[in-house]
């Protein structure tokens, strides 16, 4: 499958077969692709909960509006990202780098986000985003269909999967062989709605 048919044909599916088991091996491959996806400084903040007990997903749906793909799905991964992973042993994002760039970017690391709670926030949040793209349209390409939640209780979800403290989740995504059609595509906006040429009009 070609990069443009995995992004028209993926959509946000609800309906699985609880039946089906994805193969290990594939799980495997569908995550060493997801973890190519670029972060800021190489960081790579994502950390990533795969749901495999029956009883955990259970507690899950049932602070997740009993969504029932969080237990029919063949994975559920909760995407989290690590606010301090900047502070842990840094050098090891840029080990392969020559020299030279090394010693001008891993102090740089510290010096953007040292005291700001905020940008480490926001750099989770964009990390987990695009993760959570590359996951998708892998599993397209294997096959599967996907759907990524924000419909739950972040804290009890929290409670559950055993969240550190300096970690936060950003969302839930499910991962499986779809039942049912998705419905049609519901109102996709026009392009000349979202983008703007260099900067946006003067409001009258």
């Amino acid at each position: 499958m070609q990069v443009d048919e995995a992004i028209r044909a993926r959509r946000a599916i609800k309906w699985y077969d609880p039946e089906h088991q994805m193969p290990e091996e594939t799980f495997i491959k569908l995550m060493e692709h997801a973890i190519l996806a670029p972060t800021a400084f190489n960081i790579q903040n994502w950390r990533f909960v795969r749901v495999t007990d029956p009883e955990q997903r259970k507690a899950i749906r049932a602070v997740a509006w009993d969504q029932a793909q969080v237990t029919d799905a063949s994975e559920l991964l909760v995407l989290c990202f690590d606010n301090k992973c900047w502070q842990r042993d840094p050098q090891r994002y840029w080990r392969k780098a020559p020299q030279e760039v090394q010693d001008f970017l891993v102090p740089a690391i510290a010096d953007y986000y040292r005291g700001k709670p905020q940008m480490e926030r926001d750099e989770g949040m964009r990390s987990c985003g695009l993760v959570a793209q590359n996951l998708m349209l892998v599993a397209q390409e294997l096959g599967y269909e996907s759907c990524p939640m924000d419909g739950f209780d972040y804290a009890m979800v929290g409670e559950i999967i055993g969240l550190p403290d300096d970690h936060e989740i950003a969302l839930m995504l499910v991962i499986g062989k779809g039942i049912k059609e998705p419905w049609p595509r519901p109102g996709q906006l026009a392009l000349s709605e979202v983008m703007v040429e260099n900067r946006f009009p003067v409001a009258d």
